[in-house]
C-alpha cells in the first residue's frame, strides 16, 4: 500500500462543491485509495462546524455584503474563508500512515509553524485552542510563549494566522488548515473567529510580509508534504 501523496491545486474553488467532492472521495476510498492533498482558495464564505452555535455569527446583514453561512461536519466552530486565504485539505488514511488524531493536528501546526519559519515568522500553539498564533507586537522574535497564559485573556497580545478544522471518517480524514495570506480581514469582524469573542485575526500581509498566493500555496503544500509523512 502505497503512502505517497498527490497534491492537486485546485486554485479557486467554491466552497460547497468542494466538500461534497471531499466527502465523496472519502467514502469511496478503500484501502489502496492515494493519500491526496487539495490545496485551493475559496470565494468569501462562513463555515460552522459541528460545535458551531449560531449566535457566534454576530452580523451578517442581506444584500450585496452577505457572505453565505454553510454548516459542516468539521470540528470547531465558525471560521471565515476567502480569497487571499491559502486552504489545505489532506485527504489521508491515518492507519496506513502511522499515526493517530491527536499526532495528526500537531503535524498540521507544525506544517504551518514551519512555512512561517522559512519566512521568518515565528508560530505558536496555544494550549485549549487549536491553530496558530503570532505576537501583535513582533511576529519576527523567537522567545516562547509565557506559560500558563493569562486566564483571563489568553489571548492577549496574539493574533490568529491559521485555523484548524477537521473530520475524520473510518481513520481517513478530509477538511483541513487555512493560512491567511494577504486577504480582507474584515468579515472576520462579524464572527467570535472559532468560537472566541474578540480574537484578532492576522494575515502575513499585515504583518508586513509580501509573498503572493501561489507561492505561499506551494511553500505550505511542501512543508505538509514533509510533516504529514509516515
Amino acid at each position: 500500500m502505497s503512502t505517497a501523496l498527490l497534491t492537486r491545486m485546485l486554485g479557486r474553488v467554491d466552497y460547497e462543491p468542494t466538500l461534497q467532492a471531499m466527502q465523496t472521495f472519502t467514502e469511496a476510498r478503500t484501502q489502496d485509495s492515494p493519500d491526496e492533498l487539495w490545496v485551493c482558495e475559496h470565494p468569501p464564505v462562513f463555515t460552522q462546524g459541528l460545535a458551531g452555535q449560531a449566535g457566534h455569527v454576530l452580523f451578517n446583514p442581506p444584500g450585496p455584503t452577505h457572505i453565505p453561512v454553510v454548516a459542516t461536519n468539521r470540528g470547531g466552530q465558525v471560521t471565515y474563508h476567502g480569497p487571499g486565504q491559502v486552504v489545505a485539505y489532506p485527504l489521508l488514511d491515518l492507519r496506513r500512515r502511522g499515526y493517530f488524531v491527536k499526532e495528526y493536528v500537531h503535524r498540521l501546526e507544525e506544517a504551518v509553524i514551519r512555512t512561517l519559519a522559512h519566512l521568518g515568522v515565528t508560530g505558536h500553539r496555544l494550549a485549549g485552542a487549536p491553530g496558530i498564533y503570532v505576537r501583535l507586537d513582533d511576529p519576527f522574535a523567537h522567545a516562547a510563549l509565557s506559560t500558563p497564559a493569562d486566564p483571563r485573556d489568553p489571548f492577549k497580545g496574539l493574533g490568529k494566522i491559521s485555523a484548524l478544522g477537521i473530520k475524520v471518517s473510518r481513520h481517513c480524514t478530509y477538511h483541513g488548515v487555512s493560512f491567511n495570506v494577504a486577504m480582507d480581514l474584515s468579515p472576520f469582524d462579524r464572527i467570535n473567529p472559532c468560537g472566541y469573542a474578540g480574537l484578532r485575526t492576522v494575515d502575513l500581509a499585515s504583518l508586513g510580509v509580501a509573498i503572493g498566493w501561489d507561492e505561499a500555496a506551494v511553500l505550505l503544500a511542501a512543508k505538509l508534504e514533509t510533516w504529514l509523512a509516515p
